[in-house]
């Protein structure tokens, strides 16, 4: 995340699933994620911290603050195989101004829809964030956060971390696009075509 330039210093987190007994409930759902508070160069795999569906945690590290947006997005998608929160340069210029992303290039596609949804605005760590975060990603694999940063969830980590770098990579064109005036969108028609492309796009067919 810090070489691809989507943070800086101790911002963003990062969380995979796994199942199996362990902390909480026997058979449930749990998760590694980043500590709370220490720099990505200084993070080693013993670091990572094991969060149970009841909040529990081992480890010396405590989790990241933002444990909970990743565990209530696992909740809500059974698809999503990891999560990865960053404050992108771009992501985070848009998410302060609040703005959706509409269809302007159609790789907006990629992420599961028309545009890319903003979350309303909530306190990091909070119930609240979780929950505007959650309604923001029905039906994608990617939102913003307004005045906060970027989520996106995908399969397993390097899935995830290629929809991050994806995402910045949009939100630094669609700002440079802005620049010019307007941009102009792609219709309904013709990102409904795209994303029936992208069902098959990558996979072998028969």
């Amino acid at each position: 995340m810090s070489d691809a330039g989507l943070n800086v210093g101790t911002a963003g987190n990062a969380s995979v699933r796994i199942t199996g007994a362990g902390v909480g409930e026997p058979g449930s759902v749990r998760m590694l994620i980043s500590p709370s508070g220490l720099p990505a160069e200084r993070c080693r795999p013993q670091d990572m911290v094991e969060v149970g569906t009841d909040g529990s945690y081992t480890g010396a590290l405590a989790p990241s603050s933002e444990w909970k947006l990743h565990q209530d997005i696992y909740a809500a998608f059974p698809a999503a195989g990891a999560v990865l929160h960053a404050h992108s340069p771009f992501a985070t210029a848009l998410a302060c101004q609040r703005r959706e992303i509409p269809p302007f290039h159609y790789m907006i596609a990629r992420f599961g829809g028309t545009t890319v949804r903003c979350a309303r605005y909530a306190t990091f760590g909070t119930q609240a964030l979780s929950d505007a975060t959650v309604a923001a990603l029905e039906g994608r694999n990617a939102c913003l956060l307004a005045n906060h940063g970027m989520v996106v969830h995908g399969r397993d980590l390097a899935h995830a971390l290629a929809l991050a770098i994806e995402l910045e990579t949009l939100c630094a064109q669609y700002w440079r696009t802005l620049q010019l005036g307007d941009p102009v969108l792609l219709s309904d028609e013709e990102m409904a075509e795209v994303i029936e492309r992208f069902r098959w796009y990558g996979r072998p067919r028969r």
